[in-house]
C-alpha cells in the first residue's frame, strides 16, 4: 500500500515536523512518501506531482494557513482518483470534525490530535479488516442502509514520548538541511491556559528523554542544519532542562541558529546570567509573546502575566547584546480598545526588540475565546484565518487603521532598514512610537502606495514625503504633548491633529533629513549609484573634500589614516556628504549641535577576511560655515 503525507507550507523554506512523526513511526511498515508544497504552488502542480507518485493513500496536514488551498486540491484528486483513501490531520480538523467532513466530503477520515499511532493504527485498517471504529482518535464515515454516517471516535490517551521514533534521521533530508528551516521539539503541551490558544487545551507538559534530544540535535548540525527552530510552546518552563540544553548548544553550536519561544516573566536570573556570559553572540533567538499589557484583557483570557519581570528579563537579554528578541502583540483581544491597544503598543516598543510582530486575533476552532465570541460582540471571517473583523470595543474601523500600523512597522522597524531615524523621530518627535507609525501610516494608505511595490530608495523618500508633509510653525518651542489620550473623539484637545501639529513644531528637518542620508549610506555593502535625494555639493566643493580627506586623513582619525588611501581610491570606493549639524556628538549623546558641521564619508571597500565591501563611516567635525576643503 503506497502512502503520501503531504502539506502546503507557507514558505518554500519551511519543513513540516508532523509529517516526519508520522512517517518515522509507520515507515518500517508502510510504504510513504513525504511531498511538501507551498501555498503558491498551483494546484494543478501539486496534483499531477501527488498523481505522479500512484498512492493508496494520502495524508494532509492541516493548519488555518493551508487549508483552503488543500481543500483545492482535495476536490481535484477525487475525481482524477476515485478509489483513493485521503486523511486530514493537523489543529486545523482535530476541532468540530463533523463541520470538516459535511463540507469537505471527498475526505474519507481525520486523525485527531496525536497522529503517530492513531495514524498507524488507522492505515492498519485501511490495508486489513477496516475496523474504523476500533480506531481511538479517528473520525470516519459509515454507510448505512439509507445513508451515510459520521462517526467521531473517542480520543487516544496521551502518548509517551520516548517511545516515539526520531522524525529528524531521514537521509533525504540531508541536502536540504542547510536552506530550510528546522523544526524541533523537546516537549509537548503547555502550562498555560490562554484562551485564545489551541495550546490551552492539552494539560500538563511532557519531556523526550535529554540524551535522545541531544544526539537529534547533534546529528542535524553535523548533517548541516543552519536554522532549528525549536516548536515548545513554553520553552523554559522548566529551568534545569532549559539550563541543560542552552548549554549544550553553546558547546556544540558550530554556527547553527536556535530559536525559542520563552515566557519571559518566568525566566529565572540565573538563566539569565548564564546566557549573559556564555552564549556566543547570535546564536540564539527568543520569541517572546506579550500579546497585551492591559490587566483586564489578560484577565479575560485567563492570561497570567507579570510584565515587571517580563521587562526585567527583555532588557537583560537586550544589554547582554547576545540575543535578538521578537515580541509578539495581538490585536483585538477582550477588553481592548484602540487607546489601550495603543499603551500596549508603546509598552513593548519601549523595550526596543529587534522585532516586533503586530497580529490580529484569530478565533480558532476549539479556543475558549471562539466558544465566548457572543459575550465580547465579536465578528470574524468564516473561513479560515477566522481573523476578527471587530468586536463591542474594538469597531472595524480600529482594527483598520491599526493594518496601517502594522504595514509601515514591517517595513521600517522590524526591516530595521533606517534605526536611527525612527528612534529619533518616536522619541523627540511624535508624542509616542505608536502615534509615529499611525501617522505614516495613514499618509501611506493616502497616497496610494499599499498598491505598488517599492525598492530601497522609495522608503526612504517616501519617509520624507510624510515628513514633508508635515506643519512646520516658525516656532519650534511649542509645549510637549502628553503620550496618554482618554479619548480619540472628535473633541479631544489631543486629538490625532494635535498630535499631527505637534510633530511638525518638534521636527528639525536638518537632523532628521541627515539622520536619513547616514542610514541610506550605511544599508549599502556597495557604493550607491544613486540616492533618493538630490545631490547638490558644488563638484569644486565635492573634489576639494576628496582632496582634504586623502592629504590629511589624521584630521579625521587615526583609523582612517591608517588605510592610506589616496584621492583616486576614495573617488571609486567613497561618498561624502555635508551634514548641518555635529552628526557625532549627536549620535553619541543625543545632542543636537548646529555651531559645528560634519564631513560624513562613508567607505565601501574590502577589509581583510570579508568576501565583500562593507560600509564604513567616518567624520570629520568643523565650524559651521568654514571652507574646510581648503588647504
Amino acid at each position: 500500500m503506497k502512502v503520501v503525507l503531504s502539506t502546503l507550507n507557507a514558505k518554500f523554506i519551511h519543513t513540516s515536523l508532523a509529517l516526519r512523526c508520522l512517517k518515522a513511526y509507520s515507515g518500517e511498515r508502510f510504504d510513504i512518501d513525504i511531498a511538501e508544497y507551498t501555498i503558491k504552488d498551483p494546484s494543478m502542480n501539486i496534483v499531477s506531482d501527488i498523481f505522479s507518485r500512484k498512492p493508496d493513500v494520502v495524508g494532509f496536514s492541516c493548519y488555518i494557513w493551508n487549508i483552503e488551498e488543500t481543500i483545492t486540491v482535495i476536490n481535484m484528486l477525487r475525481k482524477i482518483m476515485p478509489d483513493i483513501k485521503i486523511i486530514l490531520g493537523g489543529p486545523e480538523v482535530s476541532y468540530d470534525m463533523d463541520f470538516w467532513m459535511n463540507r469537505v466530503q471527498e475526505v474519507d477520515f481525520i486523525v485527531v490530535g496525536e497522529g503517530e499511532e492513531t495514524f498507524h493504527h488507522l492505515l492498519a485498517e485501511i490495508e486489513g479488516e477496516g475496523k474504523y471504529h476500533m480506531v481511538f482518535g479517528v473520525t470516519y464515515r459509515k454507510q448505512r442502509e439509507d445513508r451515510v454516517e459520521v462517526i467521531v471516535n473517542p480520543p487516544r490517551p496521551k502518548l509517551n514520548l520516548n517511545e516515539l521514533p526520531s522524525p529528524h534521521r531521514f537521509q533525504e533530508d540531508i541536502p536540504h538541511l542547510g536552506s530550510r528551516v528546522v523544526y524541533f521539539e523537546t516537549s509537548r503541551g503547555c502550562p498555560f491556559s490562554c484562551q485564545f490558544c489551541l495550546s490551552s487545551i492539552e494539560v500538563g507538559v511532557r519531556y523526550y528523554d535529554m540524551e535522545r534530544t541531544k544526539a537529534d540535535i547533534l546529528y542535524l548540525i553535523d548533517s548541516g542544519a543552519k536554522l532549528i527552530k525549536f516548536v515548545d510552546r513554553t520553552f523554559n518552563i522548566k529551568r534545569d532542562y532549559a539550563l541543560e540544553i542552552f548549554g549544550f548548544l553553546i558547546e556544540n553550536h558550530r554556527g547553527c541558529v536556535f530559536q525559542f519561544e520563552i515566557t519571559a516573566d518566568i525566566m529565572r536570573p540565573e538563566v539569565l546570567d548564564y546566557l549573559a556570559e556564555h552564549a556566543p553572540p547570535g546564536i540564539f533567538r527568543f520569541e517572546i509573546g506579550v500579546q497585551s499589557t492591559n490587566d483586564p484583557t489578560n484577565e479575560a483570557v485567563q492570561r497570567r502575566q507579570n510584565w515587571m519581570k517580563l521587562v526585567r528579563t527583555v532588557m537583560k537579554v537586550k544589554n547582554s547584546q547576545k540575543i535578538d528578541q521578537h515580541l509578539d502583540l495581538i490585536a483585538g483581544l477582550p477588553l481592548e480598545n484602540y487607546d489601550t491597544f495603543r499603551g500596549t503598543f508603546n509598552d513593548v516598543f519601549e523595550l526596543r526588540p529587534e522585532e516586533l510582530q503586530l497580529g490580529f486575533l484569530k478565533m480558532l476552532r476549539g479556543t475558549g475565546l471562539r466558544r465566548d465570541a457572543d459575550k465580547w460582540g465579536y465578528i470574524y471571517m468564516d473561513r479560515a484565518p477566522y481573523e476578527m473583523l471587530g468586536n463591542d470595543l474594538m469597531p472595524f474601523g480600529d482594527i483598520v487603521r491599526i493594518k496601517r500600523v502594522e504595514d509601515v512597522l514591517e517595513k521600517y522597524w522590524n526591516a530595521h532598514r533606517m534605526d536611527r531615524t525612527l528612534l529619533y523621530l518616536v522619541d523627540r518627535v511624535f508624542p509616542s512610537p505608536f502615534d509615529f507609525f499611525q501617522a505614516f501610516g495613514d499618509f501611506w494608505e493616502r497616497s496610494g502606495w499599499q498598491k505598488i511595490g517599492h525598492q530601497l530608495e522609495d522608503l526612504f523618500s517616501r519617509l520624507w514625503a510624510f515628513l514633508d508633509s508635515l506643519p512646520l510653525p516658525s516656532v519650534k518651542d511649542k509645549g510637549s504633548l502628553t503620550t496618554e489620550r482618554e479619548d480619540t473623539s472628535g473633541d479631544d484637545p489631543f486629538s490625532f491633529d494635535a498630535i499631527i501639529a505637534v510633530a511638525g513644531a518638534r521636527l528639525d528637518p536638518d537632523v532628521v533629513f541627515g539622520l536619513m542620508k547616514y542610514d541610506y549610506f550605511l544599508n549599502h555593502n556597495y557604493k550607491p549609484r544613486k540616492t533618493w535625494w538630490d545631490f547638490t555639493m558644488d563638484k569644486a566643493v565635492w573634489s576639494g573634500y576628496m582632496r582634504r580627506l586623502a592629504e590629511r586623513p589624521g584630521e579625521v582619525s587615526e583609523k582612517f589614516a591608517a588605510l592610506g588611501l589616496n584621492e583616486r581610491e576614495l573617488q571609486k570606493h567613497a561618498v561624502i556628504e555635508r551634514l548641518p549639524f555635529d552628526l557625532d556628538m549627536f549620535l553619541a549623546t543625543g545632542e543636537v549641535n548646529k555651531e559645528r558641521h560634519t564631513l560624513l564619508a562613508v567607505l565601501y571597500a574590502i577589509e581583510a577576511g570579508n568576501s565583500k565591501p562593507k560600509a564604513r563611516p567616518f567624520m570629520l567635525t568643523m565650524e559651521a560655515g568654514s571652507e574646510a576643503f581648503s588647504l
